[in-house]
C-alpha cells in the first residue's frame, strides 16, 4: 500500500493519505441516455458493459468501456436533472480529457471526426513546458472532450 505524507504547517501533525491508483471511472449526467450511448459508441468506439440503477432508486447509469483499455464511462440518467446544455462555466466538470497513444493518433482522430461531421478544434501542438498536443470536440450535451497526447513519441 502506498501512502503520501502531508503536513499542514510548521509543527503540525503529519497525516498519511491512503494510496490511489488512478481514476476508476467517470460519470456524466446526460439529457438523453439513448442518444448519448449511440454517440459514444459511434464516435469513441465505446460499448455497453451494463446498466446500473442509482443507489437512491431514481435513475440509472449506462456504463460503457473501450475494449482493451481501462476507460470506463457512465452515462447517468437522473429523472429530475435539468435539460440545459452543458457549460464548463458552472461549478463541476470542466472537460473530459482522453489520452491518445501517439501524436499521429490525433491526426487520425481529426479525420475520424471529419468523416462523422463532428466539429472540432484544430490540433494544437505545444513545446513548453513539455511537448504535447490536443484537440477538442463536444458530445451531444455540449460536454467538451479533449483528445490529449503527452510527448514522448
Amino acid at each position: 500500500m502506498r501512502t503520501t505524507t502531508t503536513t499542514s504547517g510548521a509543527g503540525a501533525a503529519v497525516q498519511s493519505v491512503p494510496g490511489l491508483t488512478g481514476i476508476s471511472h467517470v460519470g456524466l449526467t446526460v439529457r438523453d441516455v439513448a442518444t448519448s450511448e449511440a454517440w459514444y459508441t459511434d464516435v469513441l468506439g465505446l460499448v455497453r458493459v451494463f446498466v446500473e440503477p442509482h443507489s437512491a432508486g431514481e435513475g440509472h447509469a449506462v456504463v460503457m468501456t473501450r475494449s482493451g483499455t481501462a476507460l470506463f464511462l457512465g452515462l447517468d440518467h437522473h429523472p429530475d436533472a435539468d435539460q440545459h446544455v452543458f457549460s464548463e462555466r458552472r461549478t463541476g466538470l470542466d472537460h473530459l480529457a482522453l489520452a491518445a497513444e501517439s501524436r499521429a493518433d490525433l491526426d487520425r482522430w481529426a479525420g475520424h471526426l471529419d468523416f462523422r461531421g463532428i466539429d472540432h478544434s484544430p490540433i494544437v501542438d505545444v513545446d513548453e513546458p513539455s511537448p504535447h498536443a490536443q484537440m477538442t470536440f463536444r458530445d451531444p450535451d455540449g460536454i467538451p472532450i479533449e483528445v490529449f497526447w503527452m510527448g514522448g513519441e
